[in-house]
């Protein structure tokens, strides 16, 4: 229980700055859609969503080959791990630069950009250095120093919120009041440009900061070392370019299979806002995996049956706290809702669905610890794949049908499927004995109150504000039953926060 306690605390350190930062990102959203129509943000989400892929094939599943061997028996030195891992990144990054400026024009054809090839090369060099920089965050994450990591995180966030409100909307007021101030550097035509813009100045921003995680050792690159990760990580690979496309491929394969193509643009924005409001679930799945894999891999030096129930005890939790998050986002939707423009409220349907499939693939990550450390991460690649031929299908027969709706069936039933299979063959290869009934009585009150709380309520007449208090009873319900069931105490519960508040 120790160890998912510390498991648990550096889990609420990086929640901070994920938390704060996809609260600050949100704020993000109705700026966009009420400054750009959905077409134009169908765009952007669209560049994203390639941006997203790319990121995931230029680390090329270094950041977890980094954890495993630093904490391998074989190599004494993670410092020549960490090295060789940075020179391989910095050069497939400086590559993946100059094949964007060689192939620039048919690249921005494709990324709905014409007329606009600096919008692709800014994202391109945006991406190439935050690849580069993935493995620093790793090390930051091994070296057990989770306050920097997240302080890096949120100036990085600030940064870019502050230059997107600056482009947005303090240029076009200056540029009618005051040109001089700004008419040397501001085109209001380049539009959607300056979001991607100041995506690249923060991720400068991020580089300056992590130059201390960059010089005080030897850089050394070990070739054997770098075939020997690169075997490792390969099926992580295409285990994270699948797992990439089914969160990306729906909204890649969007434009093509709407039949009015003038119109699929719009309805992508509208799908790509709403879906804003769903990856509430992701700060939460994001912050956990950030704290999970250095956990699972040091916790993998140890014999017996301790490791196996701290496993356990972080899947519990894991689904415990997600399920509360789920309640929170459905109950509190006509509040969250206001994150996007009234025009895009057309989409809300999708937001319960794809977070039940985040859910889905956040406990996929959690099962996903014993090919990882039995070292078949091909397993990893095959349920991934599985998963990416679920959305396929299930995108090509129903987005014609139902629009974007379609992507979110796919979505859910696409992480439903990895997590099943990954499961029972885990079962077999690697039995962790998860409290498989436990865990569905979690699912069986949550989906009761959900009914209670999104139907029951909402058919109740009154104020708003009592409706609210009802839902937080219901919350509280969730929480009251997940404590008894596993003999918890409030200061068990809240150990987590007051750590990070000793830590400050």
């Amino acid at each position: 229980m120790a160890g998912v306690k510390g498991l648990m605390k550096d889990t609420a350190v990086y929640g901070v700055s994920s938390i704060v930062g996809r609260f600050l990102n949100y704020l993000l959203v109705p700026l966009y859609t009420n400054m750009f129509p959905a077409a134009e943000y169908g765009v952007v989400t669209f560049v994203y969503s390639v941006v997203a892929l790319a990121m995931v094939i230029l680390t090329y599943g270094m950041e977890t080959g980094f954890f495993r061997f630093a904490n391998h028996e074989r190599w004494k030195d993670p410092m020549e791990v960490y090295s060789t891992c940075l020179v391989s990144l910095g050069v497939s990054s400086t590559v993946f630069v100059v094949l964007t400026a060689v192939f620039i024009h048919p690249l921005t054809h494709w990324l709905e950009c014409d007329g606009h090839p600096s919008y692709v090369l800014m994202m391109a060099v945006c991406v190439a250095l935050d690849a580069f920089l993935a493995i620093p965050f790793s090390y930051l994450r091994y070296a057990k120093r989770p306050v920097r990591f997240a302080v890096i995180r949120l100036v990085n966030i600030g940064v870019n919120i502050g230059l997107n409100l600056f482009f947005i909307l303090l240029c076009p007021v200056l540029m009618e009041h005051a040109p001089g101030t700004v008419s040397w550097f501001y085109r209001p035509d380049f539009g959607i440009g300056y979001i991607f813009l100041a995506n690249l100045i923060a991720s400068v921003v991020n580089l300056v900061m992590m130059f201390p995680e960059l010089h005080g050792f030897r850089w050394r690159f070990n070739a054997v070392l770098w075939r020997e990760i690169l075997v490792y990580s390969a099926p992580l690979l295409v285990l994270g370019i699948a797992g990439i496309m089914n969160q990306t491929i729906d909204k890649l394969m969007f434009p093509s299979l709407v039949a009015d193509k003038a119109d699929a643009m719009y309805q992508l924005g509208i799908y790509g806002a709403n879906y804003k409001i769903a990856v509430v679930l992701l700060v939460f799945l994001q912050a956990f995996r950030f704290a999970y894999e250095p956990f699972i891999f040091s916790r993998s030096k140890e014999a017996g049956e301790g490791k196996l129930h701290a496993y356990r005890d972080a899947m519990k939790y894991f689904v415990a706290f997600a399920l509360l998050i789920y309640l929170g986002v459905m109950f509190y939707l006509d509040f969250i809702r206001y994150l996007i423009a009234p025009a895009y409220f057309s989409g809300l349907a999708v937001v319960p669905i794809v977070m039940m499939g985040e859910l889905f693939f956040g406990i996929f990550f959690n099962l996903s610890v014993w090919y990882k450390l039995i070292d078949r991460t091909v397993y990893g690649m095959w349920f991934s794949l599985a998963g990416l031929a679920v959305t396929v299908v299930l995108n090509v027969l129903l987005v014609p049908r139902i629009g974007y709706m379609g992507c979110a069936i796919g979505c859910l039933c696409s992480y439903g499927t990895m997590m099943l299979v990954s499961y029972f063959i885990g079962n077999k290869h690697y039995p962790i004995g998860y409290p498989v009934g436990r865990i569905l009585s979690y699912f069986g009150v949550a989906a009761v109150l959900y009914i209670a709380g999104v139907y029951g309520v909402g058919a109740i007449g009154g104020h708003m504000v009592f409706k609210c208090l009802l839902r937080a009873v219901l919350l509280v319900v969730f929480v009251a039953f997940f404590a008894r069931t596993e003999h918890l105490t409030l200061k068990s519960l809240l150990g987590p926060v007051a750590s990070f508040l000793h830590r400050r």
